[in-house]
């Protein structure tokens, strides 16, 4: 390859052209980095060179695969000479056009770029631009991985179709280090290692980097909340943003097709069964985005896992509060009667949210609200018996144990009254755990993915417990999508499925109306046809659940099935915990195209919230609520913490934590003499 010829800089009236600050998106392909790169695009400071900068960087001999033998594309320090990098930047600066086409007038310009290559180049991007902003964009795995798959298949996406040593298909995408291995290999295989590759060294680079160069975005945020992300990650990279995006955004030019979060499952069986390939740097990225920095550090000198604020009440005159928080900035409003409810219960209410990755505990103080969080892996189920908390998370069931101990020694003095500090961590694997209830054997759980009850003991994963009737064999195939467990004078007795099906995913086809409620002892169906029934509870002699389909607390009558509808909430109903009267109902907004043809979405009701309802069940009337906006747009679970005003929670490895312990009480009397 020869090395193109050096092009003369943008020279119009205020000096020559020179990048300043660029801004560089970096994630494995199929991410969704076209529509980020997009709609970041539209920001009236940002240039781009309208297309990935393929030929550009590959156009520089010393830049391309072949200097480097064909090893891959990476591209590291060594390889930020001044003449490669002076040729990169002159040949940017000829190419960069704003959003209405105009080129740079000179001085300091502001580039945003996205080749996926740049995922094995960015040692090589922060020597050359040592001003540059890094934007790691977080996506599902299994979404990734089989949109990777859906581009290699289509063959619009080849890069080297006449790779020497390669008799595969003609290579797609990015070059990865150790591509000859996989000759021979199947697609999904090449494929999962392909991106398992590309994290591990994205993840890897980006932690050299000084915190503030980088953040991470969420692509399930960007697709929800288009505005609120912008503006998040314009605040980082400190550009101005105009536009108020009220609509849904366009489908990227680059899309294989119409994007559909569930649109991966048709390549479920390829997916997982590379699981074990791609295990490892999908767990790393999800530690990755749930714990890395993704706000501007300088609004915010909390640490990155812990962030409380104080929200009072809409009615008090005072503003409602709101804080930056590590997955995007987002405010909590309450109503006056939330504060006073939880002060006289003299309780917190414990809330997760696996979309948004936290466990925030509601407190009350003598001028509002206190909503407190921690950053969990996908926290989903929690239970708690008055001394231990049991979390559900992504792989593993965290217990966490009340030390009032700890929290008197907390600052400031005599403020916390709990300190939940975890005393058993369990692996299970990705089971997709849902509920979990504790019993008079211990904790119970529903693992959705199985298909069953199960509990835990020291040499398994879960020991299943009871599965419905109609499901044949024990497999990780979530065929109906058990997820609500009731308990009854400690033993399990109710559950919810969406459906009373023995296929893989079957219960998807019947959302609107194939949910049923089970009797765990006979197996029998309780009350059928139900709108994804969630969060059953046993309280005050009856049964009741949550017809989340269409946004419902219903009382069920065991014996016959028949249900009474209490109270009608404005969102996605999961989560149900009681306190005499009251039920705390958790809300989630939902997006139109994957809960279509639910009465909640088609119904042309309020507009849907996330947050908290409490409903008077004596009259079915909304006595209390608590909404959330901006990063958290889903509840899982809630449940109440009676007699707990203020607790703390630490996390996991938290220099608390590590210093706390606790003995049997004989071994800390002195033995007699």
């Amino acid at each position: 390859m020869q090395q193109r010829k050096r092009a003369n800089p943008v020279t119009m009236g205020a000096g020559p052209a020179r990048i300043d600050r660029p801004i560089f998106i970096v994630c494995p392909p199929r991410s969704g980095s076209s529509l980020l790169f997009e709609t970041l695009g539209r920001s009236p400071d940002v240039f781009t060179i309208a297309s990935e900068n393929h030929g550009l960087v590959e156009g520089v001999q010393s830049l391309s695969p072949a200097a480097h033998g064909w090893e891959s594309n990476r591209l590291g320090v060594d390889d930020a000479t001044d003449g490669a990098v002076a040729f990169l930047r002159d040949g940017f600066v000829q190419q960069l056009r704003d959003r209405d086409g105009n080129r740079p007038t000179g001085g300091p310009t502001r580039m945003l770029e996205k080749t996926p290559k740049n995922a094995l180049r960015v040692p090589f991007l922060a020597k050359a631009f040592p001003d540059a902003r890094f934007v790691y964009l977080y996506r599902d795995p299994r979404e990734t991985i089989s949109s990777m798959l859906d581009a290699w298949r289509s063959a619009r996406f080849v890069t080297y179709p006449d790779l020497d040593g390669w008799a595969g298909p003609p290579w797609s995408l990015l070059l990865v280090p150790g591509w000859r291995e996989l000759d021979g290999r199947a697609l999904a295989e090449i494929v999962a290692r392909q991106w398992a590759t590309t994290v591990e060294i994205l993840l890897s680079d980006l932690a050299e980097l000084d915190s503030e160069r980088w953040c991470v975005a969420s692509y399930d945020q960007l697709v929800a909340e288009p505005d609120e992300e912008m503006r998040r990650l314009c605040s980082f990279v400190d550009l101005p943003w105009d536009i108020a995006i009220e609509a849904p955004l366009p489908h990227s030019r680059h899309a294989v097709d119409s994007p559909h979060p569930e649109k991966w499952h048709r390549n479920t069986d390829d997916v997982l069964g590379q699981a074990t390939v791609f295990a490892s740097a999908a767990q790393r990225a999800l530690d990755v985005f749930a714990s890395a920095p993704r706000v501007d550090p300088i609004q915010t000198a909390t640490p990155a896992s812990t962030v409380s604020q104080t929200t009072r009440s809409e009615a008090g005159g005072a503003a409602n509060a709101s804080t930056a928080i590590d997955s995007g900035a987002f405010a909590a409003r309450n109503s006056p009667g939330m504060h006073q409810l939880l002060e006289s219960l003299g309780a917190t209410l414990a809330i997760t949210t696996y979309q948004a990755g936290k466990l925030l505990l509601i407190r009350s103080e003598v001028d509002g609200l206190n909503s407190h969080y921690r950053n969990l892996q996908v926290p989903m189920g929690i239970a708690f018996n008055g001394r231990d908390l049991a979390v559900g998370l992504r792989s593993e069931i965290v217990v966490f144990q009340n030390q009032p101990s700890v929290g008197q020694r907390l600052d400031p003095p005599g403020r916390h009254d709990g300190c939940f500090i975890a005393r058993r961590r369990h692996c299970t694997g990705d089971i997709r755990v849902h509920d979990l209830a504790w019993g008079d054997d211990g904790l119970w759980m529903v693992n959705t993915r199985f298909s069953c009850l199960a509990t835990l003991d020291e040499d398994h994963s879960f020991v299943p417990r009871w599965r419905p009737g109609f499901i044949s064999r024990l497999v990780a195939e979530d065929r109906c999508h058990l997820n609500g467990l009731a308990m009854v004078d400690g033993r399990p007795r109710f559950v919810t499925v969406l459906g009373m099906t023995d296929e893989p995913n079957g219960w998807r086809e019947h959302k609107a109306d194939g949910g049923a409620i089970l009797d765990v002892p006979s197996g029998a169906p309780v009350s059928t046809g139900l709108a994804m029934p969630h969060s059953p509870r046993w309280h005050d002699g009856r049964l009741w659940v949550l017809e989340s389909g269409i946004g419902a607390l219903v009382i069920v009558d065991p014996d016959t099935g028949r249900r009474e509808e209490i109270a009608r909430v404005p969102g996605f109903a999961r989560g149900l915990a009681f306190a005499g009267k009251y039920a705390f109902i958790g809300l989630s907004k939902v997006r139109e195209h994957v809960f279509d043809g639910l009465p909640l979405t088609r119904d042309g009701r309020e507009e849907l919230q996330c947050g908290v309802r409490v409903i008077d069940t004596s009259t079915g009337e909304n006595v209390a609520h608590l909404t959330f906006e901006g990063a958290v747009q889903e509840i899982f679970d809630v449940a109440l913490l009676p007699g707990l005003r203020f607790p703390e929670l630490i996390e996991p490895g938290a220099p608390l934590a590590d210093s706390a312990f606790f003995l049997p009480s004989e071994a800390l009397v002195p033995p007699l003499e």
